[in-house]
């Protein structure tokens, strides 16, 4: 064969290319199967990891609805009831849930209210000690609850705010502000000085830019510290046991009162558990879109 002529180099380069793609075709072939692997591995994995997270969650709620004789019962199948919940609302748990919410949200409204303009305050303004300041709140929640017990036990006995709704909402403003501060401190120093400094020249006062532009754009942050702020205020229990009695006393410490000597209401327990998570959940839901962009805000650096 004649391999000078062009017309047989030509033919060659085709029958090369021919069997170069056909030796490819298997290859890519092969590819794609690892790559759905990879791509539905992640999903299972994902749902499985989901799966983990709210298994005790989904195992407190089937307690709830199970009968109180099948508790402890190994079948998987039952015929679900609400007697658990009828017997809660016969209760003085309604009045609990009701003091768990009021405080919690009290709490959480004070905490924003005073919070955030002191966090703006110590982002914004430059003056002397402005970090010691900024230190010194942060120190407050590092000593352990049983530091300040006896403190506010006494305070309280004396100032005649034992066992009251604002007595409570006050301790959980201590430990709220300072997560306030320091977590809004980030969200404000991500605003540009020039945004406000615009907003003077259109003759808005230090408040005015502060509420029609600062606080906007930081509503996620907002969002995630209230959320935060009303999560530490509903689970808290050594503070509601101590200082509340019978007037205050909260759904987490009426809980432990189901635990008897006679036995433990497991149904009741479980039936309460769930109405305690729910509205933590409920309030989550509700602003998760800001949430998410305020847990993640800082995240990436420009």
């Amino acid at each position: 064969m004649n391999t000078a002529n062009p017309a047989f180099q030509d033919l060659d380069r085709a029958h090369v290319l021919a069997h170069s793609h056909d030796a490819a075709a298997p290859v890519r072939q092969a590819w794609r199967v690892p790559g759905l692997v990879r791509r539905h591995g992640r999903d299972a994995a994902a749902l499985l990891l989901l799966l983990v997270l709210m298994f005790p969650f989904l195992w407190l709620v089937q307690l709830a609805f199970r009968p109180a004789a099948d508790v402890f019962a190994e079948a998987v199948l039952f015929t679900p009831t609400l007697d658990a919940f009828a017997s809660l609302l016969q209760g003085n748990f309604p009045r609990s849930f009701g003091n768990s919410l009021l405080v919690s949200t009290l709490s959480t409204v004070l905490s924003l209210a005073i919070g955030v303009p002191a966090a703006y305050a110590l982002t914004r303004w430059n003056f002397r000690a402005r970090s010691q300041v900024a230190l010194w709140i942060l120190v407050t929640r590092m000593a352990p609850p049983i530091a300040f017990t006896i403190p506010f036990f006494l305070a309280y006995r004396w100032l005649g705010l034992q066992d009251t709704v604002a007595g409570l909402a006050i301790v959980y403003l201590t430990f709220n502000l300072a997560i306030v501060i320091w977590l809004m401190q980030t969200f404000f120093a991500a605003v540009p000085t020039a945004l406000e400094e615009a907003a003077y020249i259109d003759g808005c006062g230090v408040w005015q830019a502060f509420w029609r532009v600062t606080l906007p754009l930081t509503a996620p942050g907002l969002a995630a510290t209230a959320v935060l702020c009303f999560v530490f205020s509903w689970n808290d229990f050594f503070y509601a046991l101590i200082l509340t009695r019978t007037e205050a006393i909260t759904a987490p410490v009426a809980i432990v009162n189901f635990l008897q000597y006679e036995g433990w209401e497991w149904s009741r327990i479980a039936a309460a558990g769930t109405l305690v998570m729910f509205p933590v959940v409920v309030f989550t839901v509700l602003v998760r879109k800001w949430l998410v962009r305020g847990l993640t805000a800082g995240g990436l650096k420009d």
